[in-house]
């Protein structure tokens, strides 16, 4: 996204252009973006060849499951509800990790029935399910078990995983129990050691920290594992400040502990795949002053973009047209809705707008749409994939009819 002649553009197309056909809030997602992260992140890694899952929770759009697809990714799940979208947009089933803590008996049996690569189990009581299903189903199971390494990411404290007080994993002894237990069934093949201890992570030594605990516990168990896991959380820089986690030092990393144990790396990328590709395009209803503050009330709200009121996470936020030598003035840009958190950021010094100018908020193609609701019976925004000149509409705008 940069300005041309003072308009943003997506590719070759103008932001202007996208809210004037297809009205506002909009998302729209940059196809050159996605297949440069794609083969950025494949490259940094490539010395050791890795299964890539694209972690379905970022982004659920089938579209744009589809085209990471044809990059050779397979799919990260954590519902039954990601795996039927996985599997229609045509992700190999060999290449689908199930994850997540709270797997029911439905969906345990829909992943055995789909033969996927791994169900990652979280819990002892998680194994006997998949043991007793298996056994119904008179089938072989893959099954990786996650490990809680006790590290902390550095992250926010809302999405940290993989400290002992996180719901996230086992602890050492219940992962050695569980192993043992694999041994003995004949149903289950322990194929895979898991971890993930995060999301937004810009440093690499929490990462080196995890490689370490379990470079121990597998030389305490001494058990071979095909797959080691290590999940996603690569962060990215939300303020332009390129500040992001070195590929090269966590790469080093990996290799160092691939020369102790030879495994398949798989990884988990969500947000360092999708996020930076999306942006929303909003329009201001009104600009309000109350006392000192102008509030620039936007057409989009918490409900279409929750990040800022869940995790106080701060997105750029850009005009469409850009303007030299005019006022700057301070404003905090809110949503309609009736809550106090419907907020999206506060800016010094912003160039001065009128009601009706468009604005987009960045950064946004991870967590956007797949945290939205329709609060406030809030029909969800269209969603566009723009490749060069071309818009595609990869998700309709709902109407309030779909709703009510």
């Amino acid at each position: 996204m940069k300005y041309i002649s003072k308009k943003l553009t997506v590719e070759k197309i103008s932001i202007q252009n996208v809210a004037k056909k297809f009205g506002t809030p909009a998302y729209c997602y940059s196809y050159t973006q996605l297949k440069k992260n794609i083969n950025n992140f494949k490259k940094s890694f490539k010395s050791f060849s890795p299964l890539i899952c694209f972690a379905v929770k970022s982004n659920t759009n089938i579209s744009l499951i589809q085209e990471i697809k044809k990059f050779g990714l397979g799919a990260d799940v954590v519902s039954i509800g990601e795996l039927m979208i996985a599997i229609k947009a045509g992700v190999n089933p060999k290449k689908i990790v199930f994850s997540g803590v709270g797997k029911t008996s439905t969906e345990l049996s829909y992943a055995i029935d789909k033969k996927i690569l791994l169900i990652n189990a979280e819990s002892k009581s998680e194994v006997n399910e998949i043991d007793r299903i298996a056994k119904l189903k008179k089938k072989k199971v893959q099954i990786g078990i996650r490990l809680n390494p006790n590290t902390d990411a550095k992250t926010l404290t809302q999405i940290s995983t993989g400290k002992k007080e996180n719901k996230f994993g086992v602890n050492d002894k219940t992962f050695f129990e569980i192993v043992n237990y694999c041994k003995s069934s004949s149903n289950i093949e322990l194929k895979c050691l898991s971890v993930h201890i995060g999301s937004q992570i810009l440093d690499y030594k929490p990462y080196e920290k995890m490689l370490k605990v379990i470079d121990k516990i597998i030389k305490k168990i001494n058990f071979k594992f095909e797959f080691i896991d290590l999940g996603g959380g690569m962060g990215i820089s939300y303020n332009n400040d390129n500040n992001k986690l070195d590929y090269k030092k966590y790469n080093f990393a990996i290799k160092k502990f691939l020369k102790k144990h030879k495994s398949k790396i798989i990884f988990e990328p969500g947000r360092s795949i999708i996020a930076n590709t999306g942006s929303l395009i909003s329009k201001i209803i009104y600009i309000k002053k109350n006392g000192k503050k102008n509030f620039v009330i936007l057409d989009a709200a918490m409900n279409d973009l929750m990040r800022p009121a869940l995790y106080g996470a701060i997105h750029r936020t850009l005009p469409s047209i850009k303007k030299n030598n005019v006022l700057k003035k301070n404003y905090e840009f809110v949503g309609p809705i009736c809550e106090s958190t419907d907020k999206f950021t506060s800016l010094k010094n912003f160039q001065e707008l009128k009601e009706k100018d468009i604005i987009v908020i960045c950064d946004v193609g991870a967590y956007g749409m797949s945290l939205s609701s329709n609060y406030n019976v809030r029909p969800k925004p269209v969603e566009l994939l723009i490749k060069g000149s071309k818009i595609k509409v990869i998700r309709k705008r709902q109407k309030h009819k779909d709703l009510i």
